[in-house]
Formats: C-alpha cells, structure tokens, sequence
C-alpha cells in the first residue's frame, strides 16, 4: 500500500491552503499550562510509596488493621428494641502508635437530637395532604440512637469516652504500639425503627393482620472505624447516605430471639441442630446435594401456621465468622426458608433465600436461582467466592452485607406480578448478592468513594443479569430475548450526560455531596467500564485487569488510585485520559461529522494545481493531483475518472519503485477520494467510531483510537480512499460512546431528534 500512502500524503499536500502562511505572522498568544486531554495523571493521583505501588499493588509495607467481636444480642420483638453486649479485641498493625480507638455509632443517625435531618434545604409547599403536614410538623422524631450504657476494659474498668454524633472516641490506658492487642466492652441498647415507614437501612417491617414482623438486622452493634495508611482514622460522620468504611476481623455472635423464630445471618450457624429439628436437618442435608432446585427448609405452609400463634419462649442462634468486614441477620416466625448448592470452584456453597408468604410465588421461583447465578458470573468476572453461603432476605428494600443482603420485590395480594416487578426483583438481588465482591471482600471505602462499591458492583451485575437470562431463558417475558439491564448500555445514561450541568457532579465526588445520586454512583461508572470493555480495550485485555484488580486487593483495601493503576499495569492500555475525563470532570461526549468534502483525482492539473508546482519547482507532469468539489476542473476530473493505478504517472510510479511479486500483491487501487473532517463540540475524549457505506450496499466499520484527538482536542480529518463509492457516513453506528446528540453523527445530514432531545420533548408532551 506504499501508493495509496503516497497519494494521500499528495492530496494534502495539494488540498492546503499554504499560500498565505509565509506572508501572515500569527498573533503571539500568552503561554498556558498542560490542559491536553490526554496528560497523565501525576497531578491527581498520590505518590507511590512502600504501602501502595505506582502498579496499582499493596505494597511491601501495606498494612491493615484487625476487629474481631464476640457479642451476645437480644431482640425484645414486644417493644421492638435490641440489646447488646460485645467484646471487641483490636489489632494495631500499623506502623504507628495509637492513643485513642475511634468507634462507629451508625444508629446515631436516627437519634432524636440528630443533625441529619438539618443538612438538606426545606420550603413550605402552596398545598400538601395531611399525612405530610403531621409527618412534617406535628409527629415526634423517632428516638433510635444509640443508648451507651457503659465503655469499660476487660477487667471492668470505665473507659473514658467521647461521643461526637455517629462516632465514639475511646481514649486507651496506654498508647498501642505495633504488634499490640487490646480489648473493651461496650453494652448497650436501642429502638429498632420501622423501616417501612421511616425509612433506613435495617429495621423491621411490620404486619399488622397477624401482628407480626420482619427484623433485617445490621449496623445494630457499635463497630470500628478504618485506620489506614491513606488518612489515618477514617471518622468521617454518617449523615445517612455515604455507607461504611470497616475493617476485617472475626466475629463470634449470640442472638436470642423468640423461640418461634427463623433465623440466619453472617456466618457459620454453630448449634444448626439445636435450633433446627429433625424434619429441618433432613431437609438441609438435602439441600447441600441438590444443585438443580432449591429445597424447602421450611415449607410456606409452615410459616403461614407459625405466624399465627406466639410462642415466649426463648431460642439462641449462634452464627461463627472469619475474615469478614461487618455482620447482619434478618429474624421472623414469618420466614420460607430454602437453600440450594451451587458449585463455585472446588467447593459447593450455599444459596439460601428467606421470605414470607407475601413474596410468593415470585421468591419460590426465582430467588433462590438468581443467588446461585450470581455467585457463578460474579466468581468468573473476580475470583472464586470464598464463603460458604449467601442470602437473600425478603424485605421492601436493597441492602447488603457478608453473606446476607435484604431484597425488595412484592407480587400483589392475589400474587399477580408484573416483568417490571419480576425484573426489578432479580435485578435487585444479583445487585446486592454481588455486594458481597464489592465491598464486602474487595473493601473499598464507601464513605468516601461510592461508586468504587456501587459503580464497580452495578457494571458486574450489567455482565450478570446477561448472563442470568442466558442461562435462565424461561425467566424472560415474551419479547425479550435478553435480559432487560437499565443500567450498563452507552445508550441509557445520555439523558444523564446530556443533563443540566448545574446539577452534575463528578463521580470523584463524595457520595453525600452528588447530584442524582443513582446516575453519578451507580449508572455513570458502570456505564464507563462497559465502554472500557466492550469499545476501548476489548473483553480480553479488560476482564483480565479487572480480575486482577479483585485479586490483589481482595480482602483488603484499595483506593480509586489502585484500581485506575492496576487496570492500565495489567493491560499496557494508557487509560488516564479515560479516567480524567469520565470520573475527574462532567465532560460528555458529542462527536460528529462537520464536512465531508468529495476530491476527483488526475494528472491533469487546474490553475492552482499549477501554481503549486511552480511555487515549489516541481514538474507539473510528476504530481498527481486532487482536485476538490465545486473546484476548476473538478467536473472534468469526475468525466474522466478512472483508478488511480491507471494514471500515466502512478503507472510510472510503481514499475519504478515496485517488484513485479509487490505489484502482483499490490491492493486494487482507489477510484473515490475523500476528506472527512470530524468535530467535538463536547468535551469528552472518546474513540473515534466510523461506519462508512459503499454504493453497493456494503458497510464498513473503522474505529480510531481516542488518541486521534491528541493534537487537536475540536476537530479531526481523515483523508479516506477507496474503490467504491461511500453513500453514507455514521458516527458511533451502535450508540457505544454515549454521545448526547446524534444529529450531527450522520452524512448526509439526516433530520431527526437526538435521544436527548427526544427525552426532553417527551416531558414537555
């Protein structure tokens, strides 16, 4: 192909406009700093050092602290209230000596004297229902703080301690040097709220035909606080929205409830045959054999008769856990309770589901399902799951935790059901079973990085729904030959990007501080990895770095830095200017054609093809020259048309300068010339993504990588040579790059609404 190279270098060579540069001196402009999309990423990103390297690895010196609890938990289910007493034994790994513990009170944030409620703006509304008004102005706050009725060591002795809001600083006898343990108790008690009606992430909801609740427990205990070599104490207050920041540690738990009761939670169930009886054992060693269906533990008829009837008595349950970051449980004499294996690796475990009669029949077909399907797309995307189990609890929420998540998903009475409740049901459950990956093992702190746990979890969940309506085909409604995902595809987050830019934020932003919470954490990120994926490095390149992002820092903690490091260490993909744009700015993507200019092609030259030859004392009869539409000569040019390989003076080119092997091998040459000339009116980096569309029907797909923007950050020309004749242009054909408007993306021009503005108009109707 040396010919085409060497006409195209021609054609701009002829095409540009050089006569007036010698003449005209440029404005001298005042120097600027580096703003090049393109620049690395030095000035955002934290030096490497002995705890984590410039690959994106702990390094030789990273450390982490250790949290290990024994607790004994109480559920008073008449007056809805938990009582606790733990003995928390702490690690200092650190290179550092500690004087004080910080200690997290999550529940501080429903106490009566909370500030929470006083951070967001208020108003009063020209008209509103009375449910408003009293809920606004007249109902009491609801008092579900955290009451500390003492802090002492181990061998009783008061601790002195100081409760700011949701944190508790524990001053220690004497400093903790590295290597050093020390452990304390704390007792204490609070009122479980209503999470139904006032909202929260655990709680119970309750029932009122037969008086009875669903407890999902968590955040019930006082826990410790990150220390890290990132910022020290992580004690960032819990203001509702921002989740947590934890160590690893053992946990050792007791919970009492009424004897009547299902329950489950974090962790190995240590006296299983205490509190199961004959008919639930056998039932479960079937359960750990049966890897096609779930097994009933305890059958809906069961729990229907339990619900009616009240027993006071008392049961214990006692749940053993290692290496895990936090701890949860969901309790009712309401509960179904089934189980099947799943095969994970070498080992089989547990997916379990828990729910009442009202999640029926949706929770009997596809709970349980969706856990073991989720386990299996999530292993392959990060590594093997380690736990034995995994849970999903029926509640009218999305939570999750070490082996347990609380799902919403609610046929009608009459069990009715529509896809966007089955759809959203198994959605929510991949989505906070796949939480058990992201954060709970690969430990990311949520408090300041959201979307390092939503973001990631929601682009695996994109890959596992895929997968789930692959492997479960009879779970899509008519007319679905795939999974539904609302979030994942370029396509779905354009009304987000093409949005209003006072209310965007970027996902570099602290979760409590964003706009549109779900878009900037949960949709933009995974939408970007998909780009990642699918449009900029490839499935191999991509899934091979994420999995190995999961396995260097599962079960520890990473930052945004290490995951950015490592997907470029373990890819050679320079990916700064992917994330400085879509995590670092609000930035979005708008590319499109601004010109494409038609060039016929002769060595017959017009008069400024001459005068070029002269200027630069070439012999008119040696250049071949390209003669642009609506130039002199141009229509002449296009009568007299022929390949280029035909021109007397390529002819003479190629016997000069070509072997006749080389000639034999030598491509057909082209016939049709044209300069495309690209712009971005939005500030978005992104590959360049070209359909071109020949006379005879055929299409051809080029992508240019994003780095064809390098140079010139507005505007970009290709100089594109062929045989056939190119009827259409398309940018981003399959709608890859989330561009927000589409009008520009076509040639000839085509007259139709973006997706944005299709939006737009949409509301207005």
């Amino acid at each position: 192909m040396k010919i085409v190279k060497y006409l195209l270098g021609a054609m701009l060579f002829v095409s540009a406009s050089t006569f007036a540069q010698d003449e005209i001196k440029p404005e001298r402009k005042p120097g600027h700093t580096n703003q090049n999309k393109f620049k690395q990423l030095y000035d955002e990103f934290a030096t490497p050092n002995m705890f984590r390297t410039g690959s994106g690895a702990p390094g030789p010196a990273y450390y982490q602290q250790q949290a290990d609890y024994k607790m004994d938990i109480e559920i008073d289910d008449v007056n809805a209230k938990l009582y606790g007493n733990e003995t928390i034994t702490y690690t200092n790994n650190s290179p550092d000596e500690l004087k004080y513990l910080w200690v997290q009170l999550d529940q501080n944030m429903r106490a009566k004297d909370s500030k929470t409620p006083l951070i967001n703006s208020s108003g009063i509304a020209p008209a509103t229902s009375a449910s408003r008004v009293t809920s606004s102005y007249l109902k009491e706050r609801f008092d579900g703080g955290f009451n500390i009725e003492h802090v002492k060591d181990i061998n009783g002795k008061d601790l002195p301690h100081t409760i700011n809001r949701t944190m508790m600083r524990v001053e220690l006898p004497k400093p903790m040097k590295t290597g050093d343990k020390f452990s304390f108790k704390i007792k204490w008690w609070y009122n479980i709220n209503d999470h139904v009606k006032d909202g929260g992430r655990s709680g119970y909801e309750y029932f009122e035909e037969n008086d009875n609740r669903i407890y999902v427990m968590a955040q019930f205990y006082p826990r410790m606080a990150v220390y890290n070599d990132v910022e020290g104490w992580q004690n960032s207050q819990f203001w509702g929205r921002d989740e947590f920041a934890l160590p690893f540690g053992d946990f050792d738990v007791n919970i009492t409830v009424p004897a009547d009761h299902i329950l489950d939670g974090t962790g190995y169930l240590t006296n299983r045959e205490e509190v199961f009886t004959k008919e639930m054992m056998k039932r479960y060693n079937q359960a750990k054999k049966s890897y096609d269906k779930p097994v009933m533990i305890v059958t809906q008829a069961e729990a229907e008769k339990t619900e009616k009837t009240k027993s006071n008595k008392k049961k214990t349950w006692k749940l053993s856990a290692q290496m895990v970051r936090d701890f949860g449980f969901a309790t009712s004499r309401k509960f179904i309770w089934d189980m099947m294996a799943v095969k994970i690796g070498d080992k089989d475990v547990m997916a379990v589901s828990m729910y009442s009669k009202e999640g029926n029949p949706l929770w009997e077909q596809w709970s349980t399902r969706t856990v073991a399907s989720t386990l299996k797309s999530y292993s392959r995307m990060t590594f093997d799951y380690p736990y034995h189990k995994a849970i999903s609890v029926h509640a009218p929420m999305g939570m999750e935790y070490p082996m347990i998540c609380y799902n919403f998903g609610r046929p009608d009475k009459d069990g009715n059901y529509s896809d966007r409740t089955k759809y959203g049901m198994i959605s929510v459950i991949i989505h906070e079973v796949g939480h058990n990956f992201f954060p709970m093992i690969v430990n990311s702190d949520e408090r300041q990085w959201t979307w390092m746990d939503e973001g990631l979890n929601t682009f695996v969940q994109y890959v596992a729904e895929q997968d789930f309506g692959e492997w479960n085909p009879t779970a899509l409604s008519p007319g679905h030959d795939k999974y539904p995902s609302r979030r994942g595809p370029a396509k779905n987050i354009v009304r987000y990007m093409g949005g209003d830019q006072d209310y965007i934020a970027p996902i570099m932003t602290k979760g409590l501080n964003t706009y549109q919470f779900g878009s900037n954490a949960y949709s933009k990120p995974a939408t970007g990895l998909n780009i990642l994926r699918e449009t900029i490095m490839g499935r191999d390149l991509f899934d091979y770095s994420f999995r190995e992002y999961a396995n260097r820092w599962m079960f520890k903690h990473p930052t945004p830095e290490d995951f950015f490091r490592t997907m470029e260490d373990a890819s050679a993909v320079d990916l700064d200017w992917f994330w400085r744009g879509w995590f670092y700015t609000t930035d979005y993507t708008d590319i499109g054609i601004k010109e494409v200019k038609k060039y016929a092609v002769t060595s017959n030259p017009n008069e400024n093809g001459k005068k070029l030859a002269e200027r630069y004392n070439r012999d008119p009869n040696s250049l071949v020259y390209f003669i642009g539409e609506g130039e002199e000569g141009y229509d002449e040019a296009v009568k007299n048309s022929t390949a280029v390989q035909d021109l007397p003076t390529v002819k003479e080119y190629i016997m000069d300068n070509f072997t006749p092997e080389e000639q034999k091998n030598m491509k057909k040459s082209p016939k049709y010339f044209y300069q495309v000339t690209f712009d971005k009116p939005g500030g978005l980096v992104m590959p360049l993504i070209v359909q071109y569309e020949y006379a005879d029907g055929s299409k051809e797909k080029v992508t240019y990588p994003a780095q064809i923007w390098r140079l010139n950050d507005k505007e970009v020309s290709r100089a594109v040579a062929s045989d056939k004749e190119i009827v259409s242009i398309v940018v981003d054909p399959d709608l890859e790059t989330a561009d927000v408007d589409t009008s520009n993306n076509s040639w000839p021009r085509e007259e139709k609404e973006s997706e944005f503005d299709k939006f737009k108009n949409s509301v207005k109707d």
